[in-house]
């Protein structure tokens, strides 16, 4: 079910992984888009006006950035980050993540705006899940690291904003997103492959849940425009659960370098972490992290574009040429 006109799109965050995806998704689909960004010397794809509004807090100031809007797609935050430099991390993600969040929100309120999509995290979750118990939208949330807790809470505050201004709000929550442009501990994984260096993964059992760019960008805009979305969460997934040592073996066949993987215990890995003071990368890559994406399907109707071995190919494939 579409909304009665074409709406006019906001998406903050545009020029990044998946705000740049998307926009490129709209303009496909022959929507009106306006890219919010902080700094004026970052650029947009043709077609995505562009409007500055500087750091995202309290006090941004919204008004030229939602004239005329229908939708916001909100993606832009302060992310999760391996080492993080902050004195108050905690303090920091608050400031962008909920006090930027709880302003645009009600800024979008004040000018009209329809809709406010979020993008908040699987980590509103929790970090693990026990092998066979995926996450679902009727968790108790259980976020343990400051994006997490600061994600939580831009939920809890849009649901209060909605209820207060009738401002339509959806919230997404996605697990790890990759494709290509991927960056941080998939960007990585892609390198040590490309390397051929050995890793002693070929032991782990785990099941993990990805979202594929493309998919994710496609389950978004239905969380747009479709009525039955309003007021809801949603958990997204490609709905193929893999694990980490057949996760790069298909990378690693898909780029040519097949994946030299060593065997070692789970509990061996664990315990070198804690020694190492990685237990958290070793987690990632040792854990469960399953994601029921079945209420968006149910609701929406919305089927993934592209299967797991897809999106993985196309992703490698963008690595191999880069």
């Amino acid at each position: 079910m579409q909304m009665d006109k074409s709406p006019r799109f906001l998406v903050t965050g545009a020029n990044g992984f998946v705000g740049q995806t998307l926009c490129s998704l709209l303009l496909r689909h022959g929507y009106k888009v306006r890219g919010a960004i902080r700094h004026a010397a970052i650029t947009l794809s043709p077609g995505v006006s562009r409007v500055v509004v500087g750091e995202i807090d309290d006090q941004t100031d919204w008004s030229a950035a939602l004239a005329d809007v229908d939708i916001i797609i909100h993606l832009a935050a302060r992310v999760h980050v391996m080492h993080e430099t902050a004195q108050d991390a905690l303090r920091a993600f608050r400031r962008t993540n909920v006090a930027g969040t709880e302003n645009l929100a009600r800024s979008a309120a004040r000018c009209g705006v329809r809709r406010l999509v979020f993008v908040s995290s699987i980590k509103v979750n929790g970090e693990e899940t026990i092998a066979g118990h995926p996450f679902n939208e009727l968790d108790t949330p259980l976020p343990v690291d400051a994006y997490g807790i600061s994600k939580w809470e831009a939920e809890q505050v849009l649901h209060r904003v909605a209820q207060e201004t009738g401002l339509e709000e959806v919230i997404v929550r996605p697990p790890l997103v990759y494709g290509a442009g991927v960056k941080g501990n998939f960007a990585q994984m892609l390198k040590v492959l490309a390397r051929g260096i050995p890793l002693p993964l070929a032991s782990v059992r785990n099941l993990r849940s990805l979202v594929y760019i493309d998919n994710f960008v496609d389950a978004l805009l239905l969380c747009a425009v479709h009525q039955q979305a309003v007021g809801q969460t949603y958990l997204v997934s490609d709905a193929e659960d893999i694990s980490t040592a057949d996760l790069l073996r298909q990378l690693g066949a898909a780029m040519g370098h097949s994946a030299r993987l060593l065997p070692c215990s789970p509990a061996l890995l664990k315990l070198a972490g804690r020694i190492l003071g990685r237990s958290a990368q070793i987690d990632r890559l040792v854990g469960f992290l399953q994601v029921d994406s079945s209420k968006i399907r149910r609701d929406l109707g919305w089927i993934p574009p592209f299967t797991l071995k897809q999106g993985l190919n196309i992703t490698a494939e963008w690595y191999r040429e880069k």
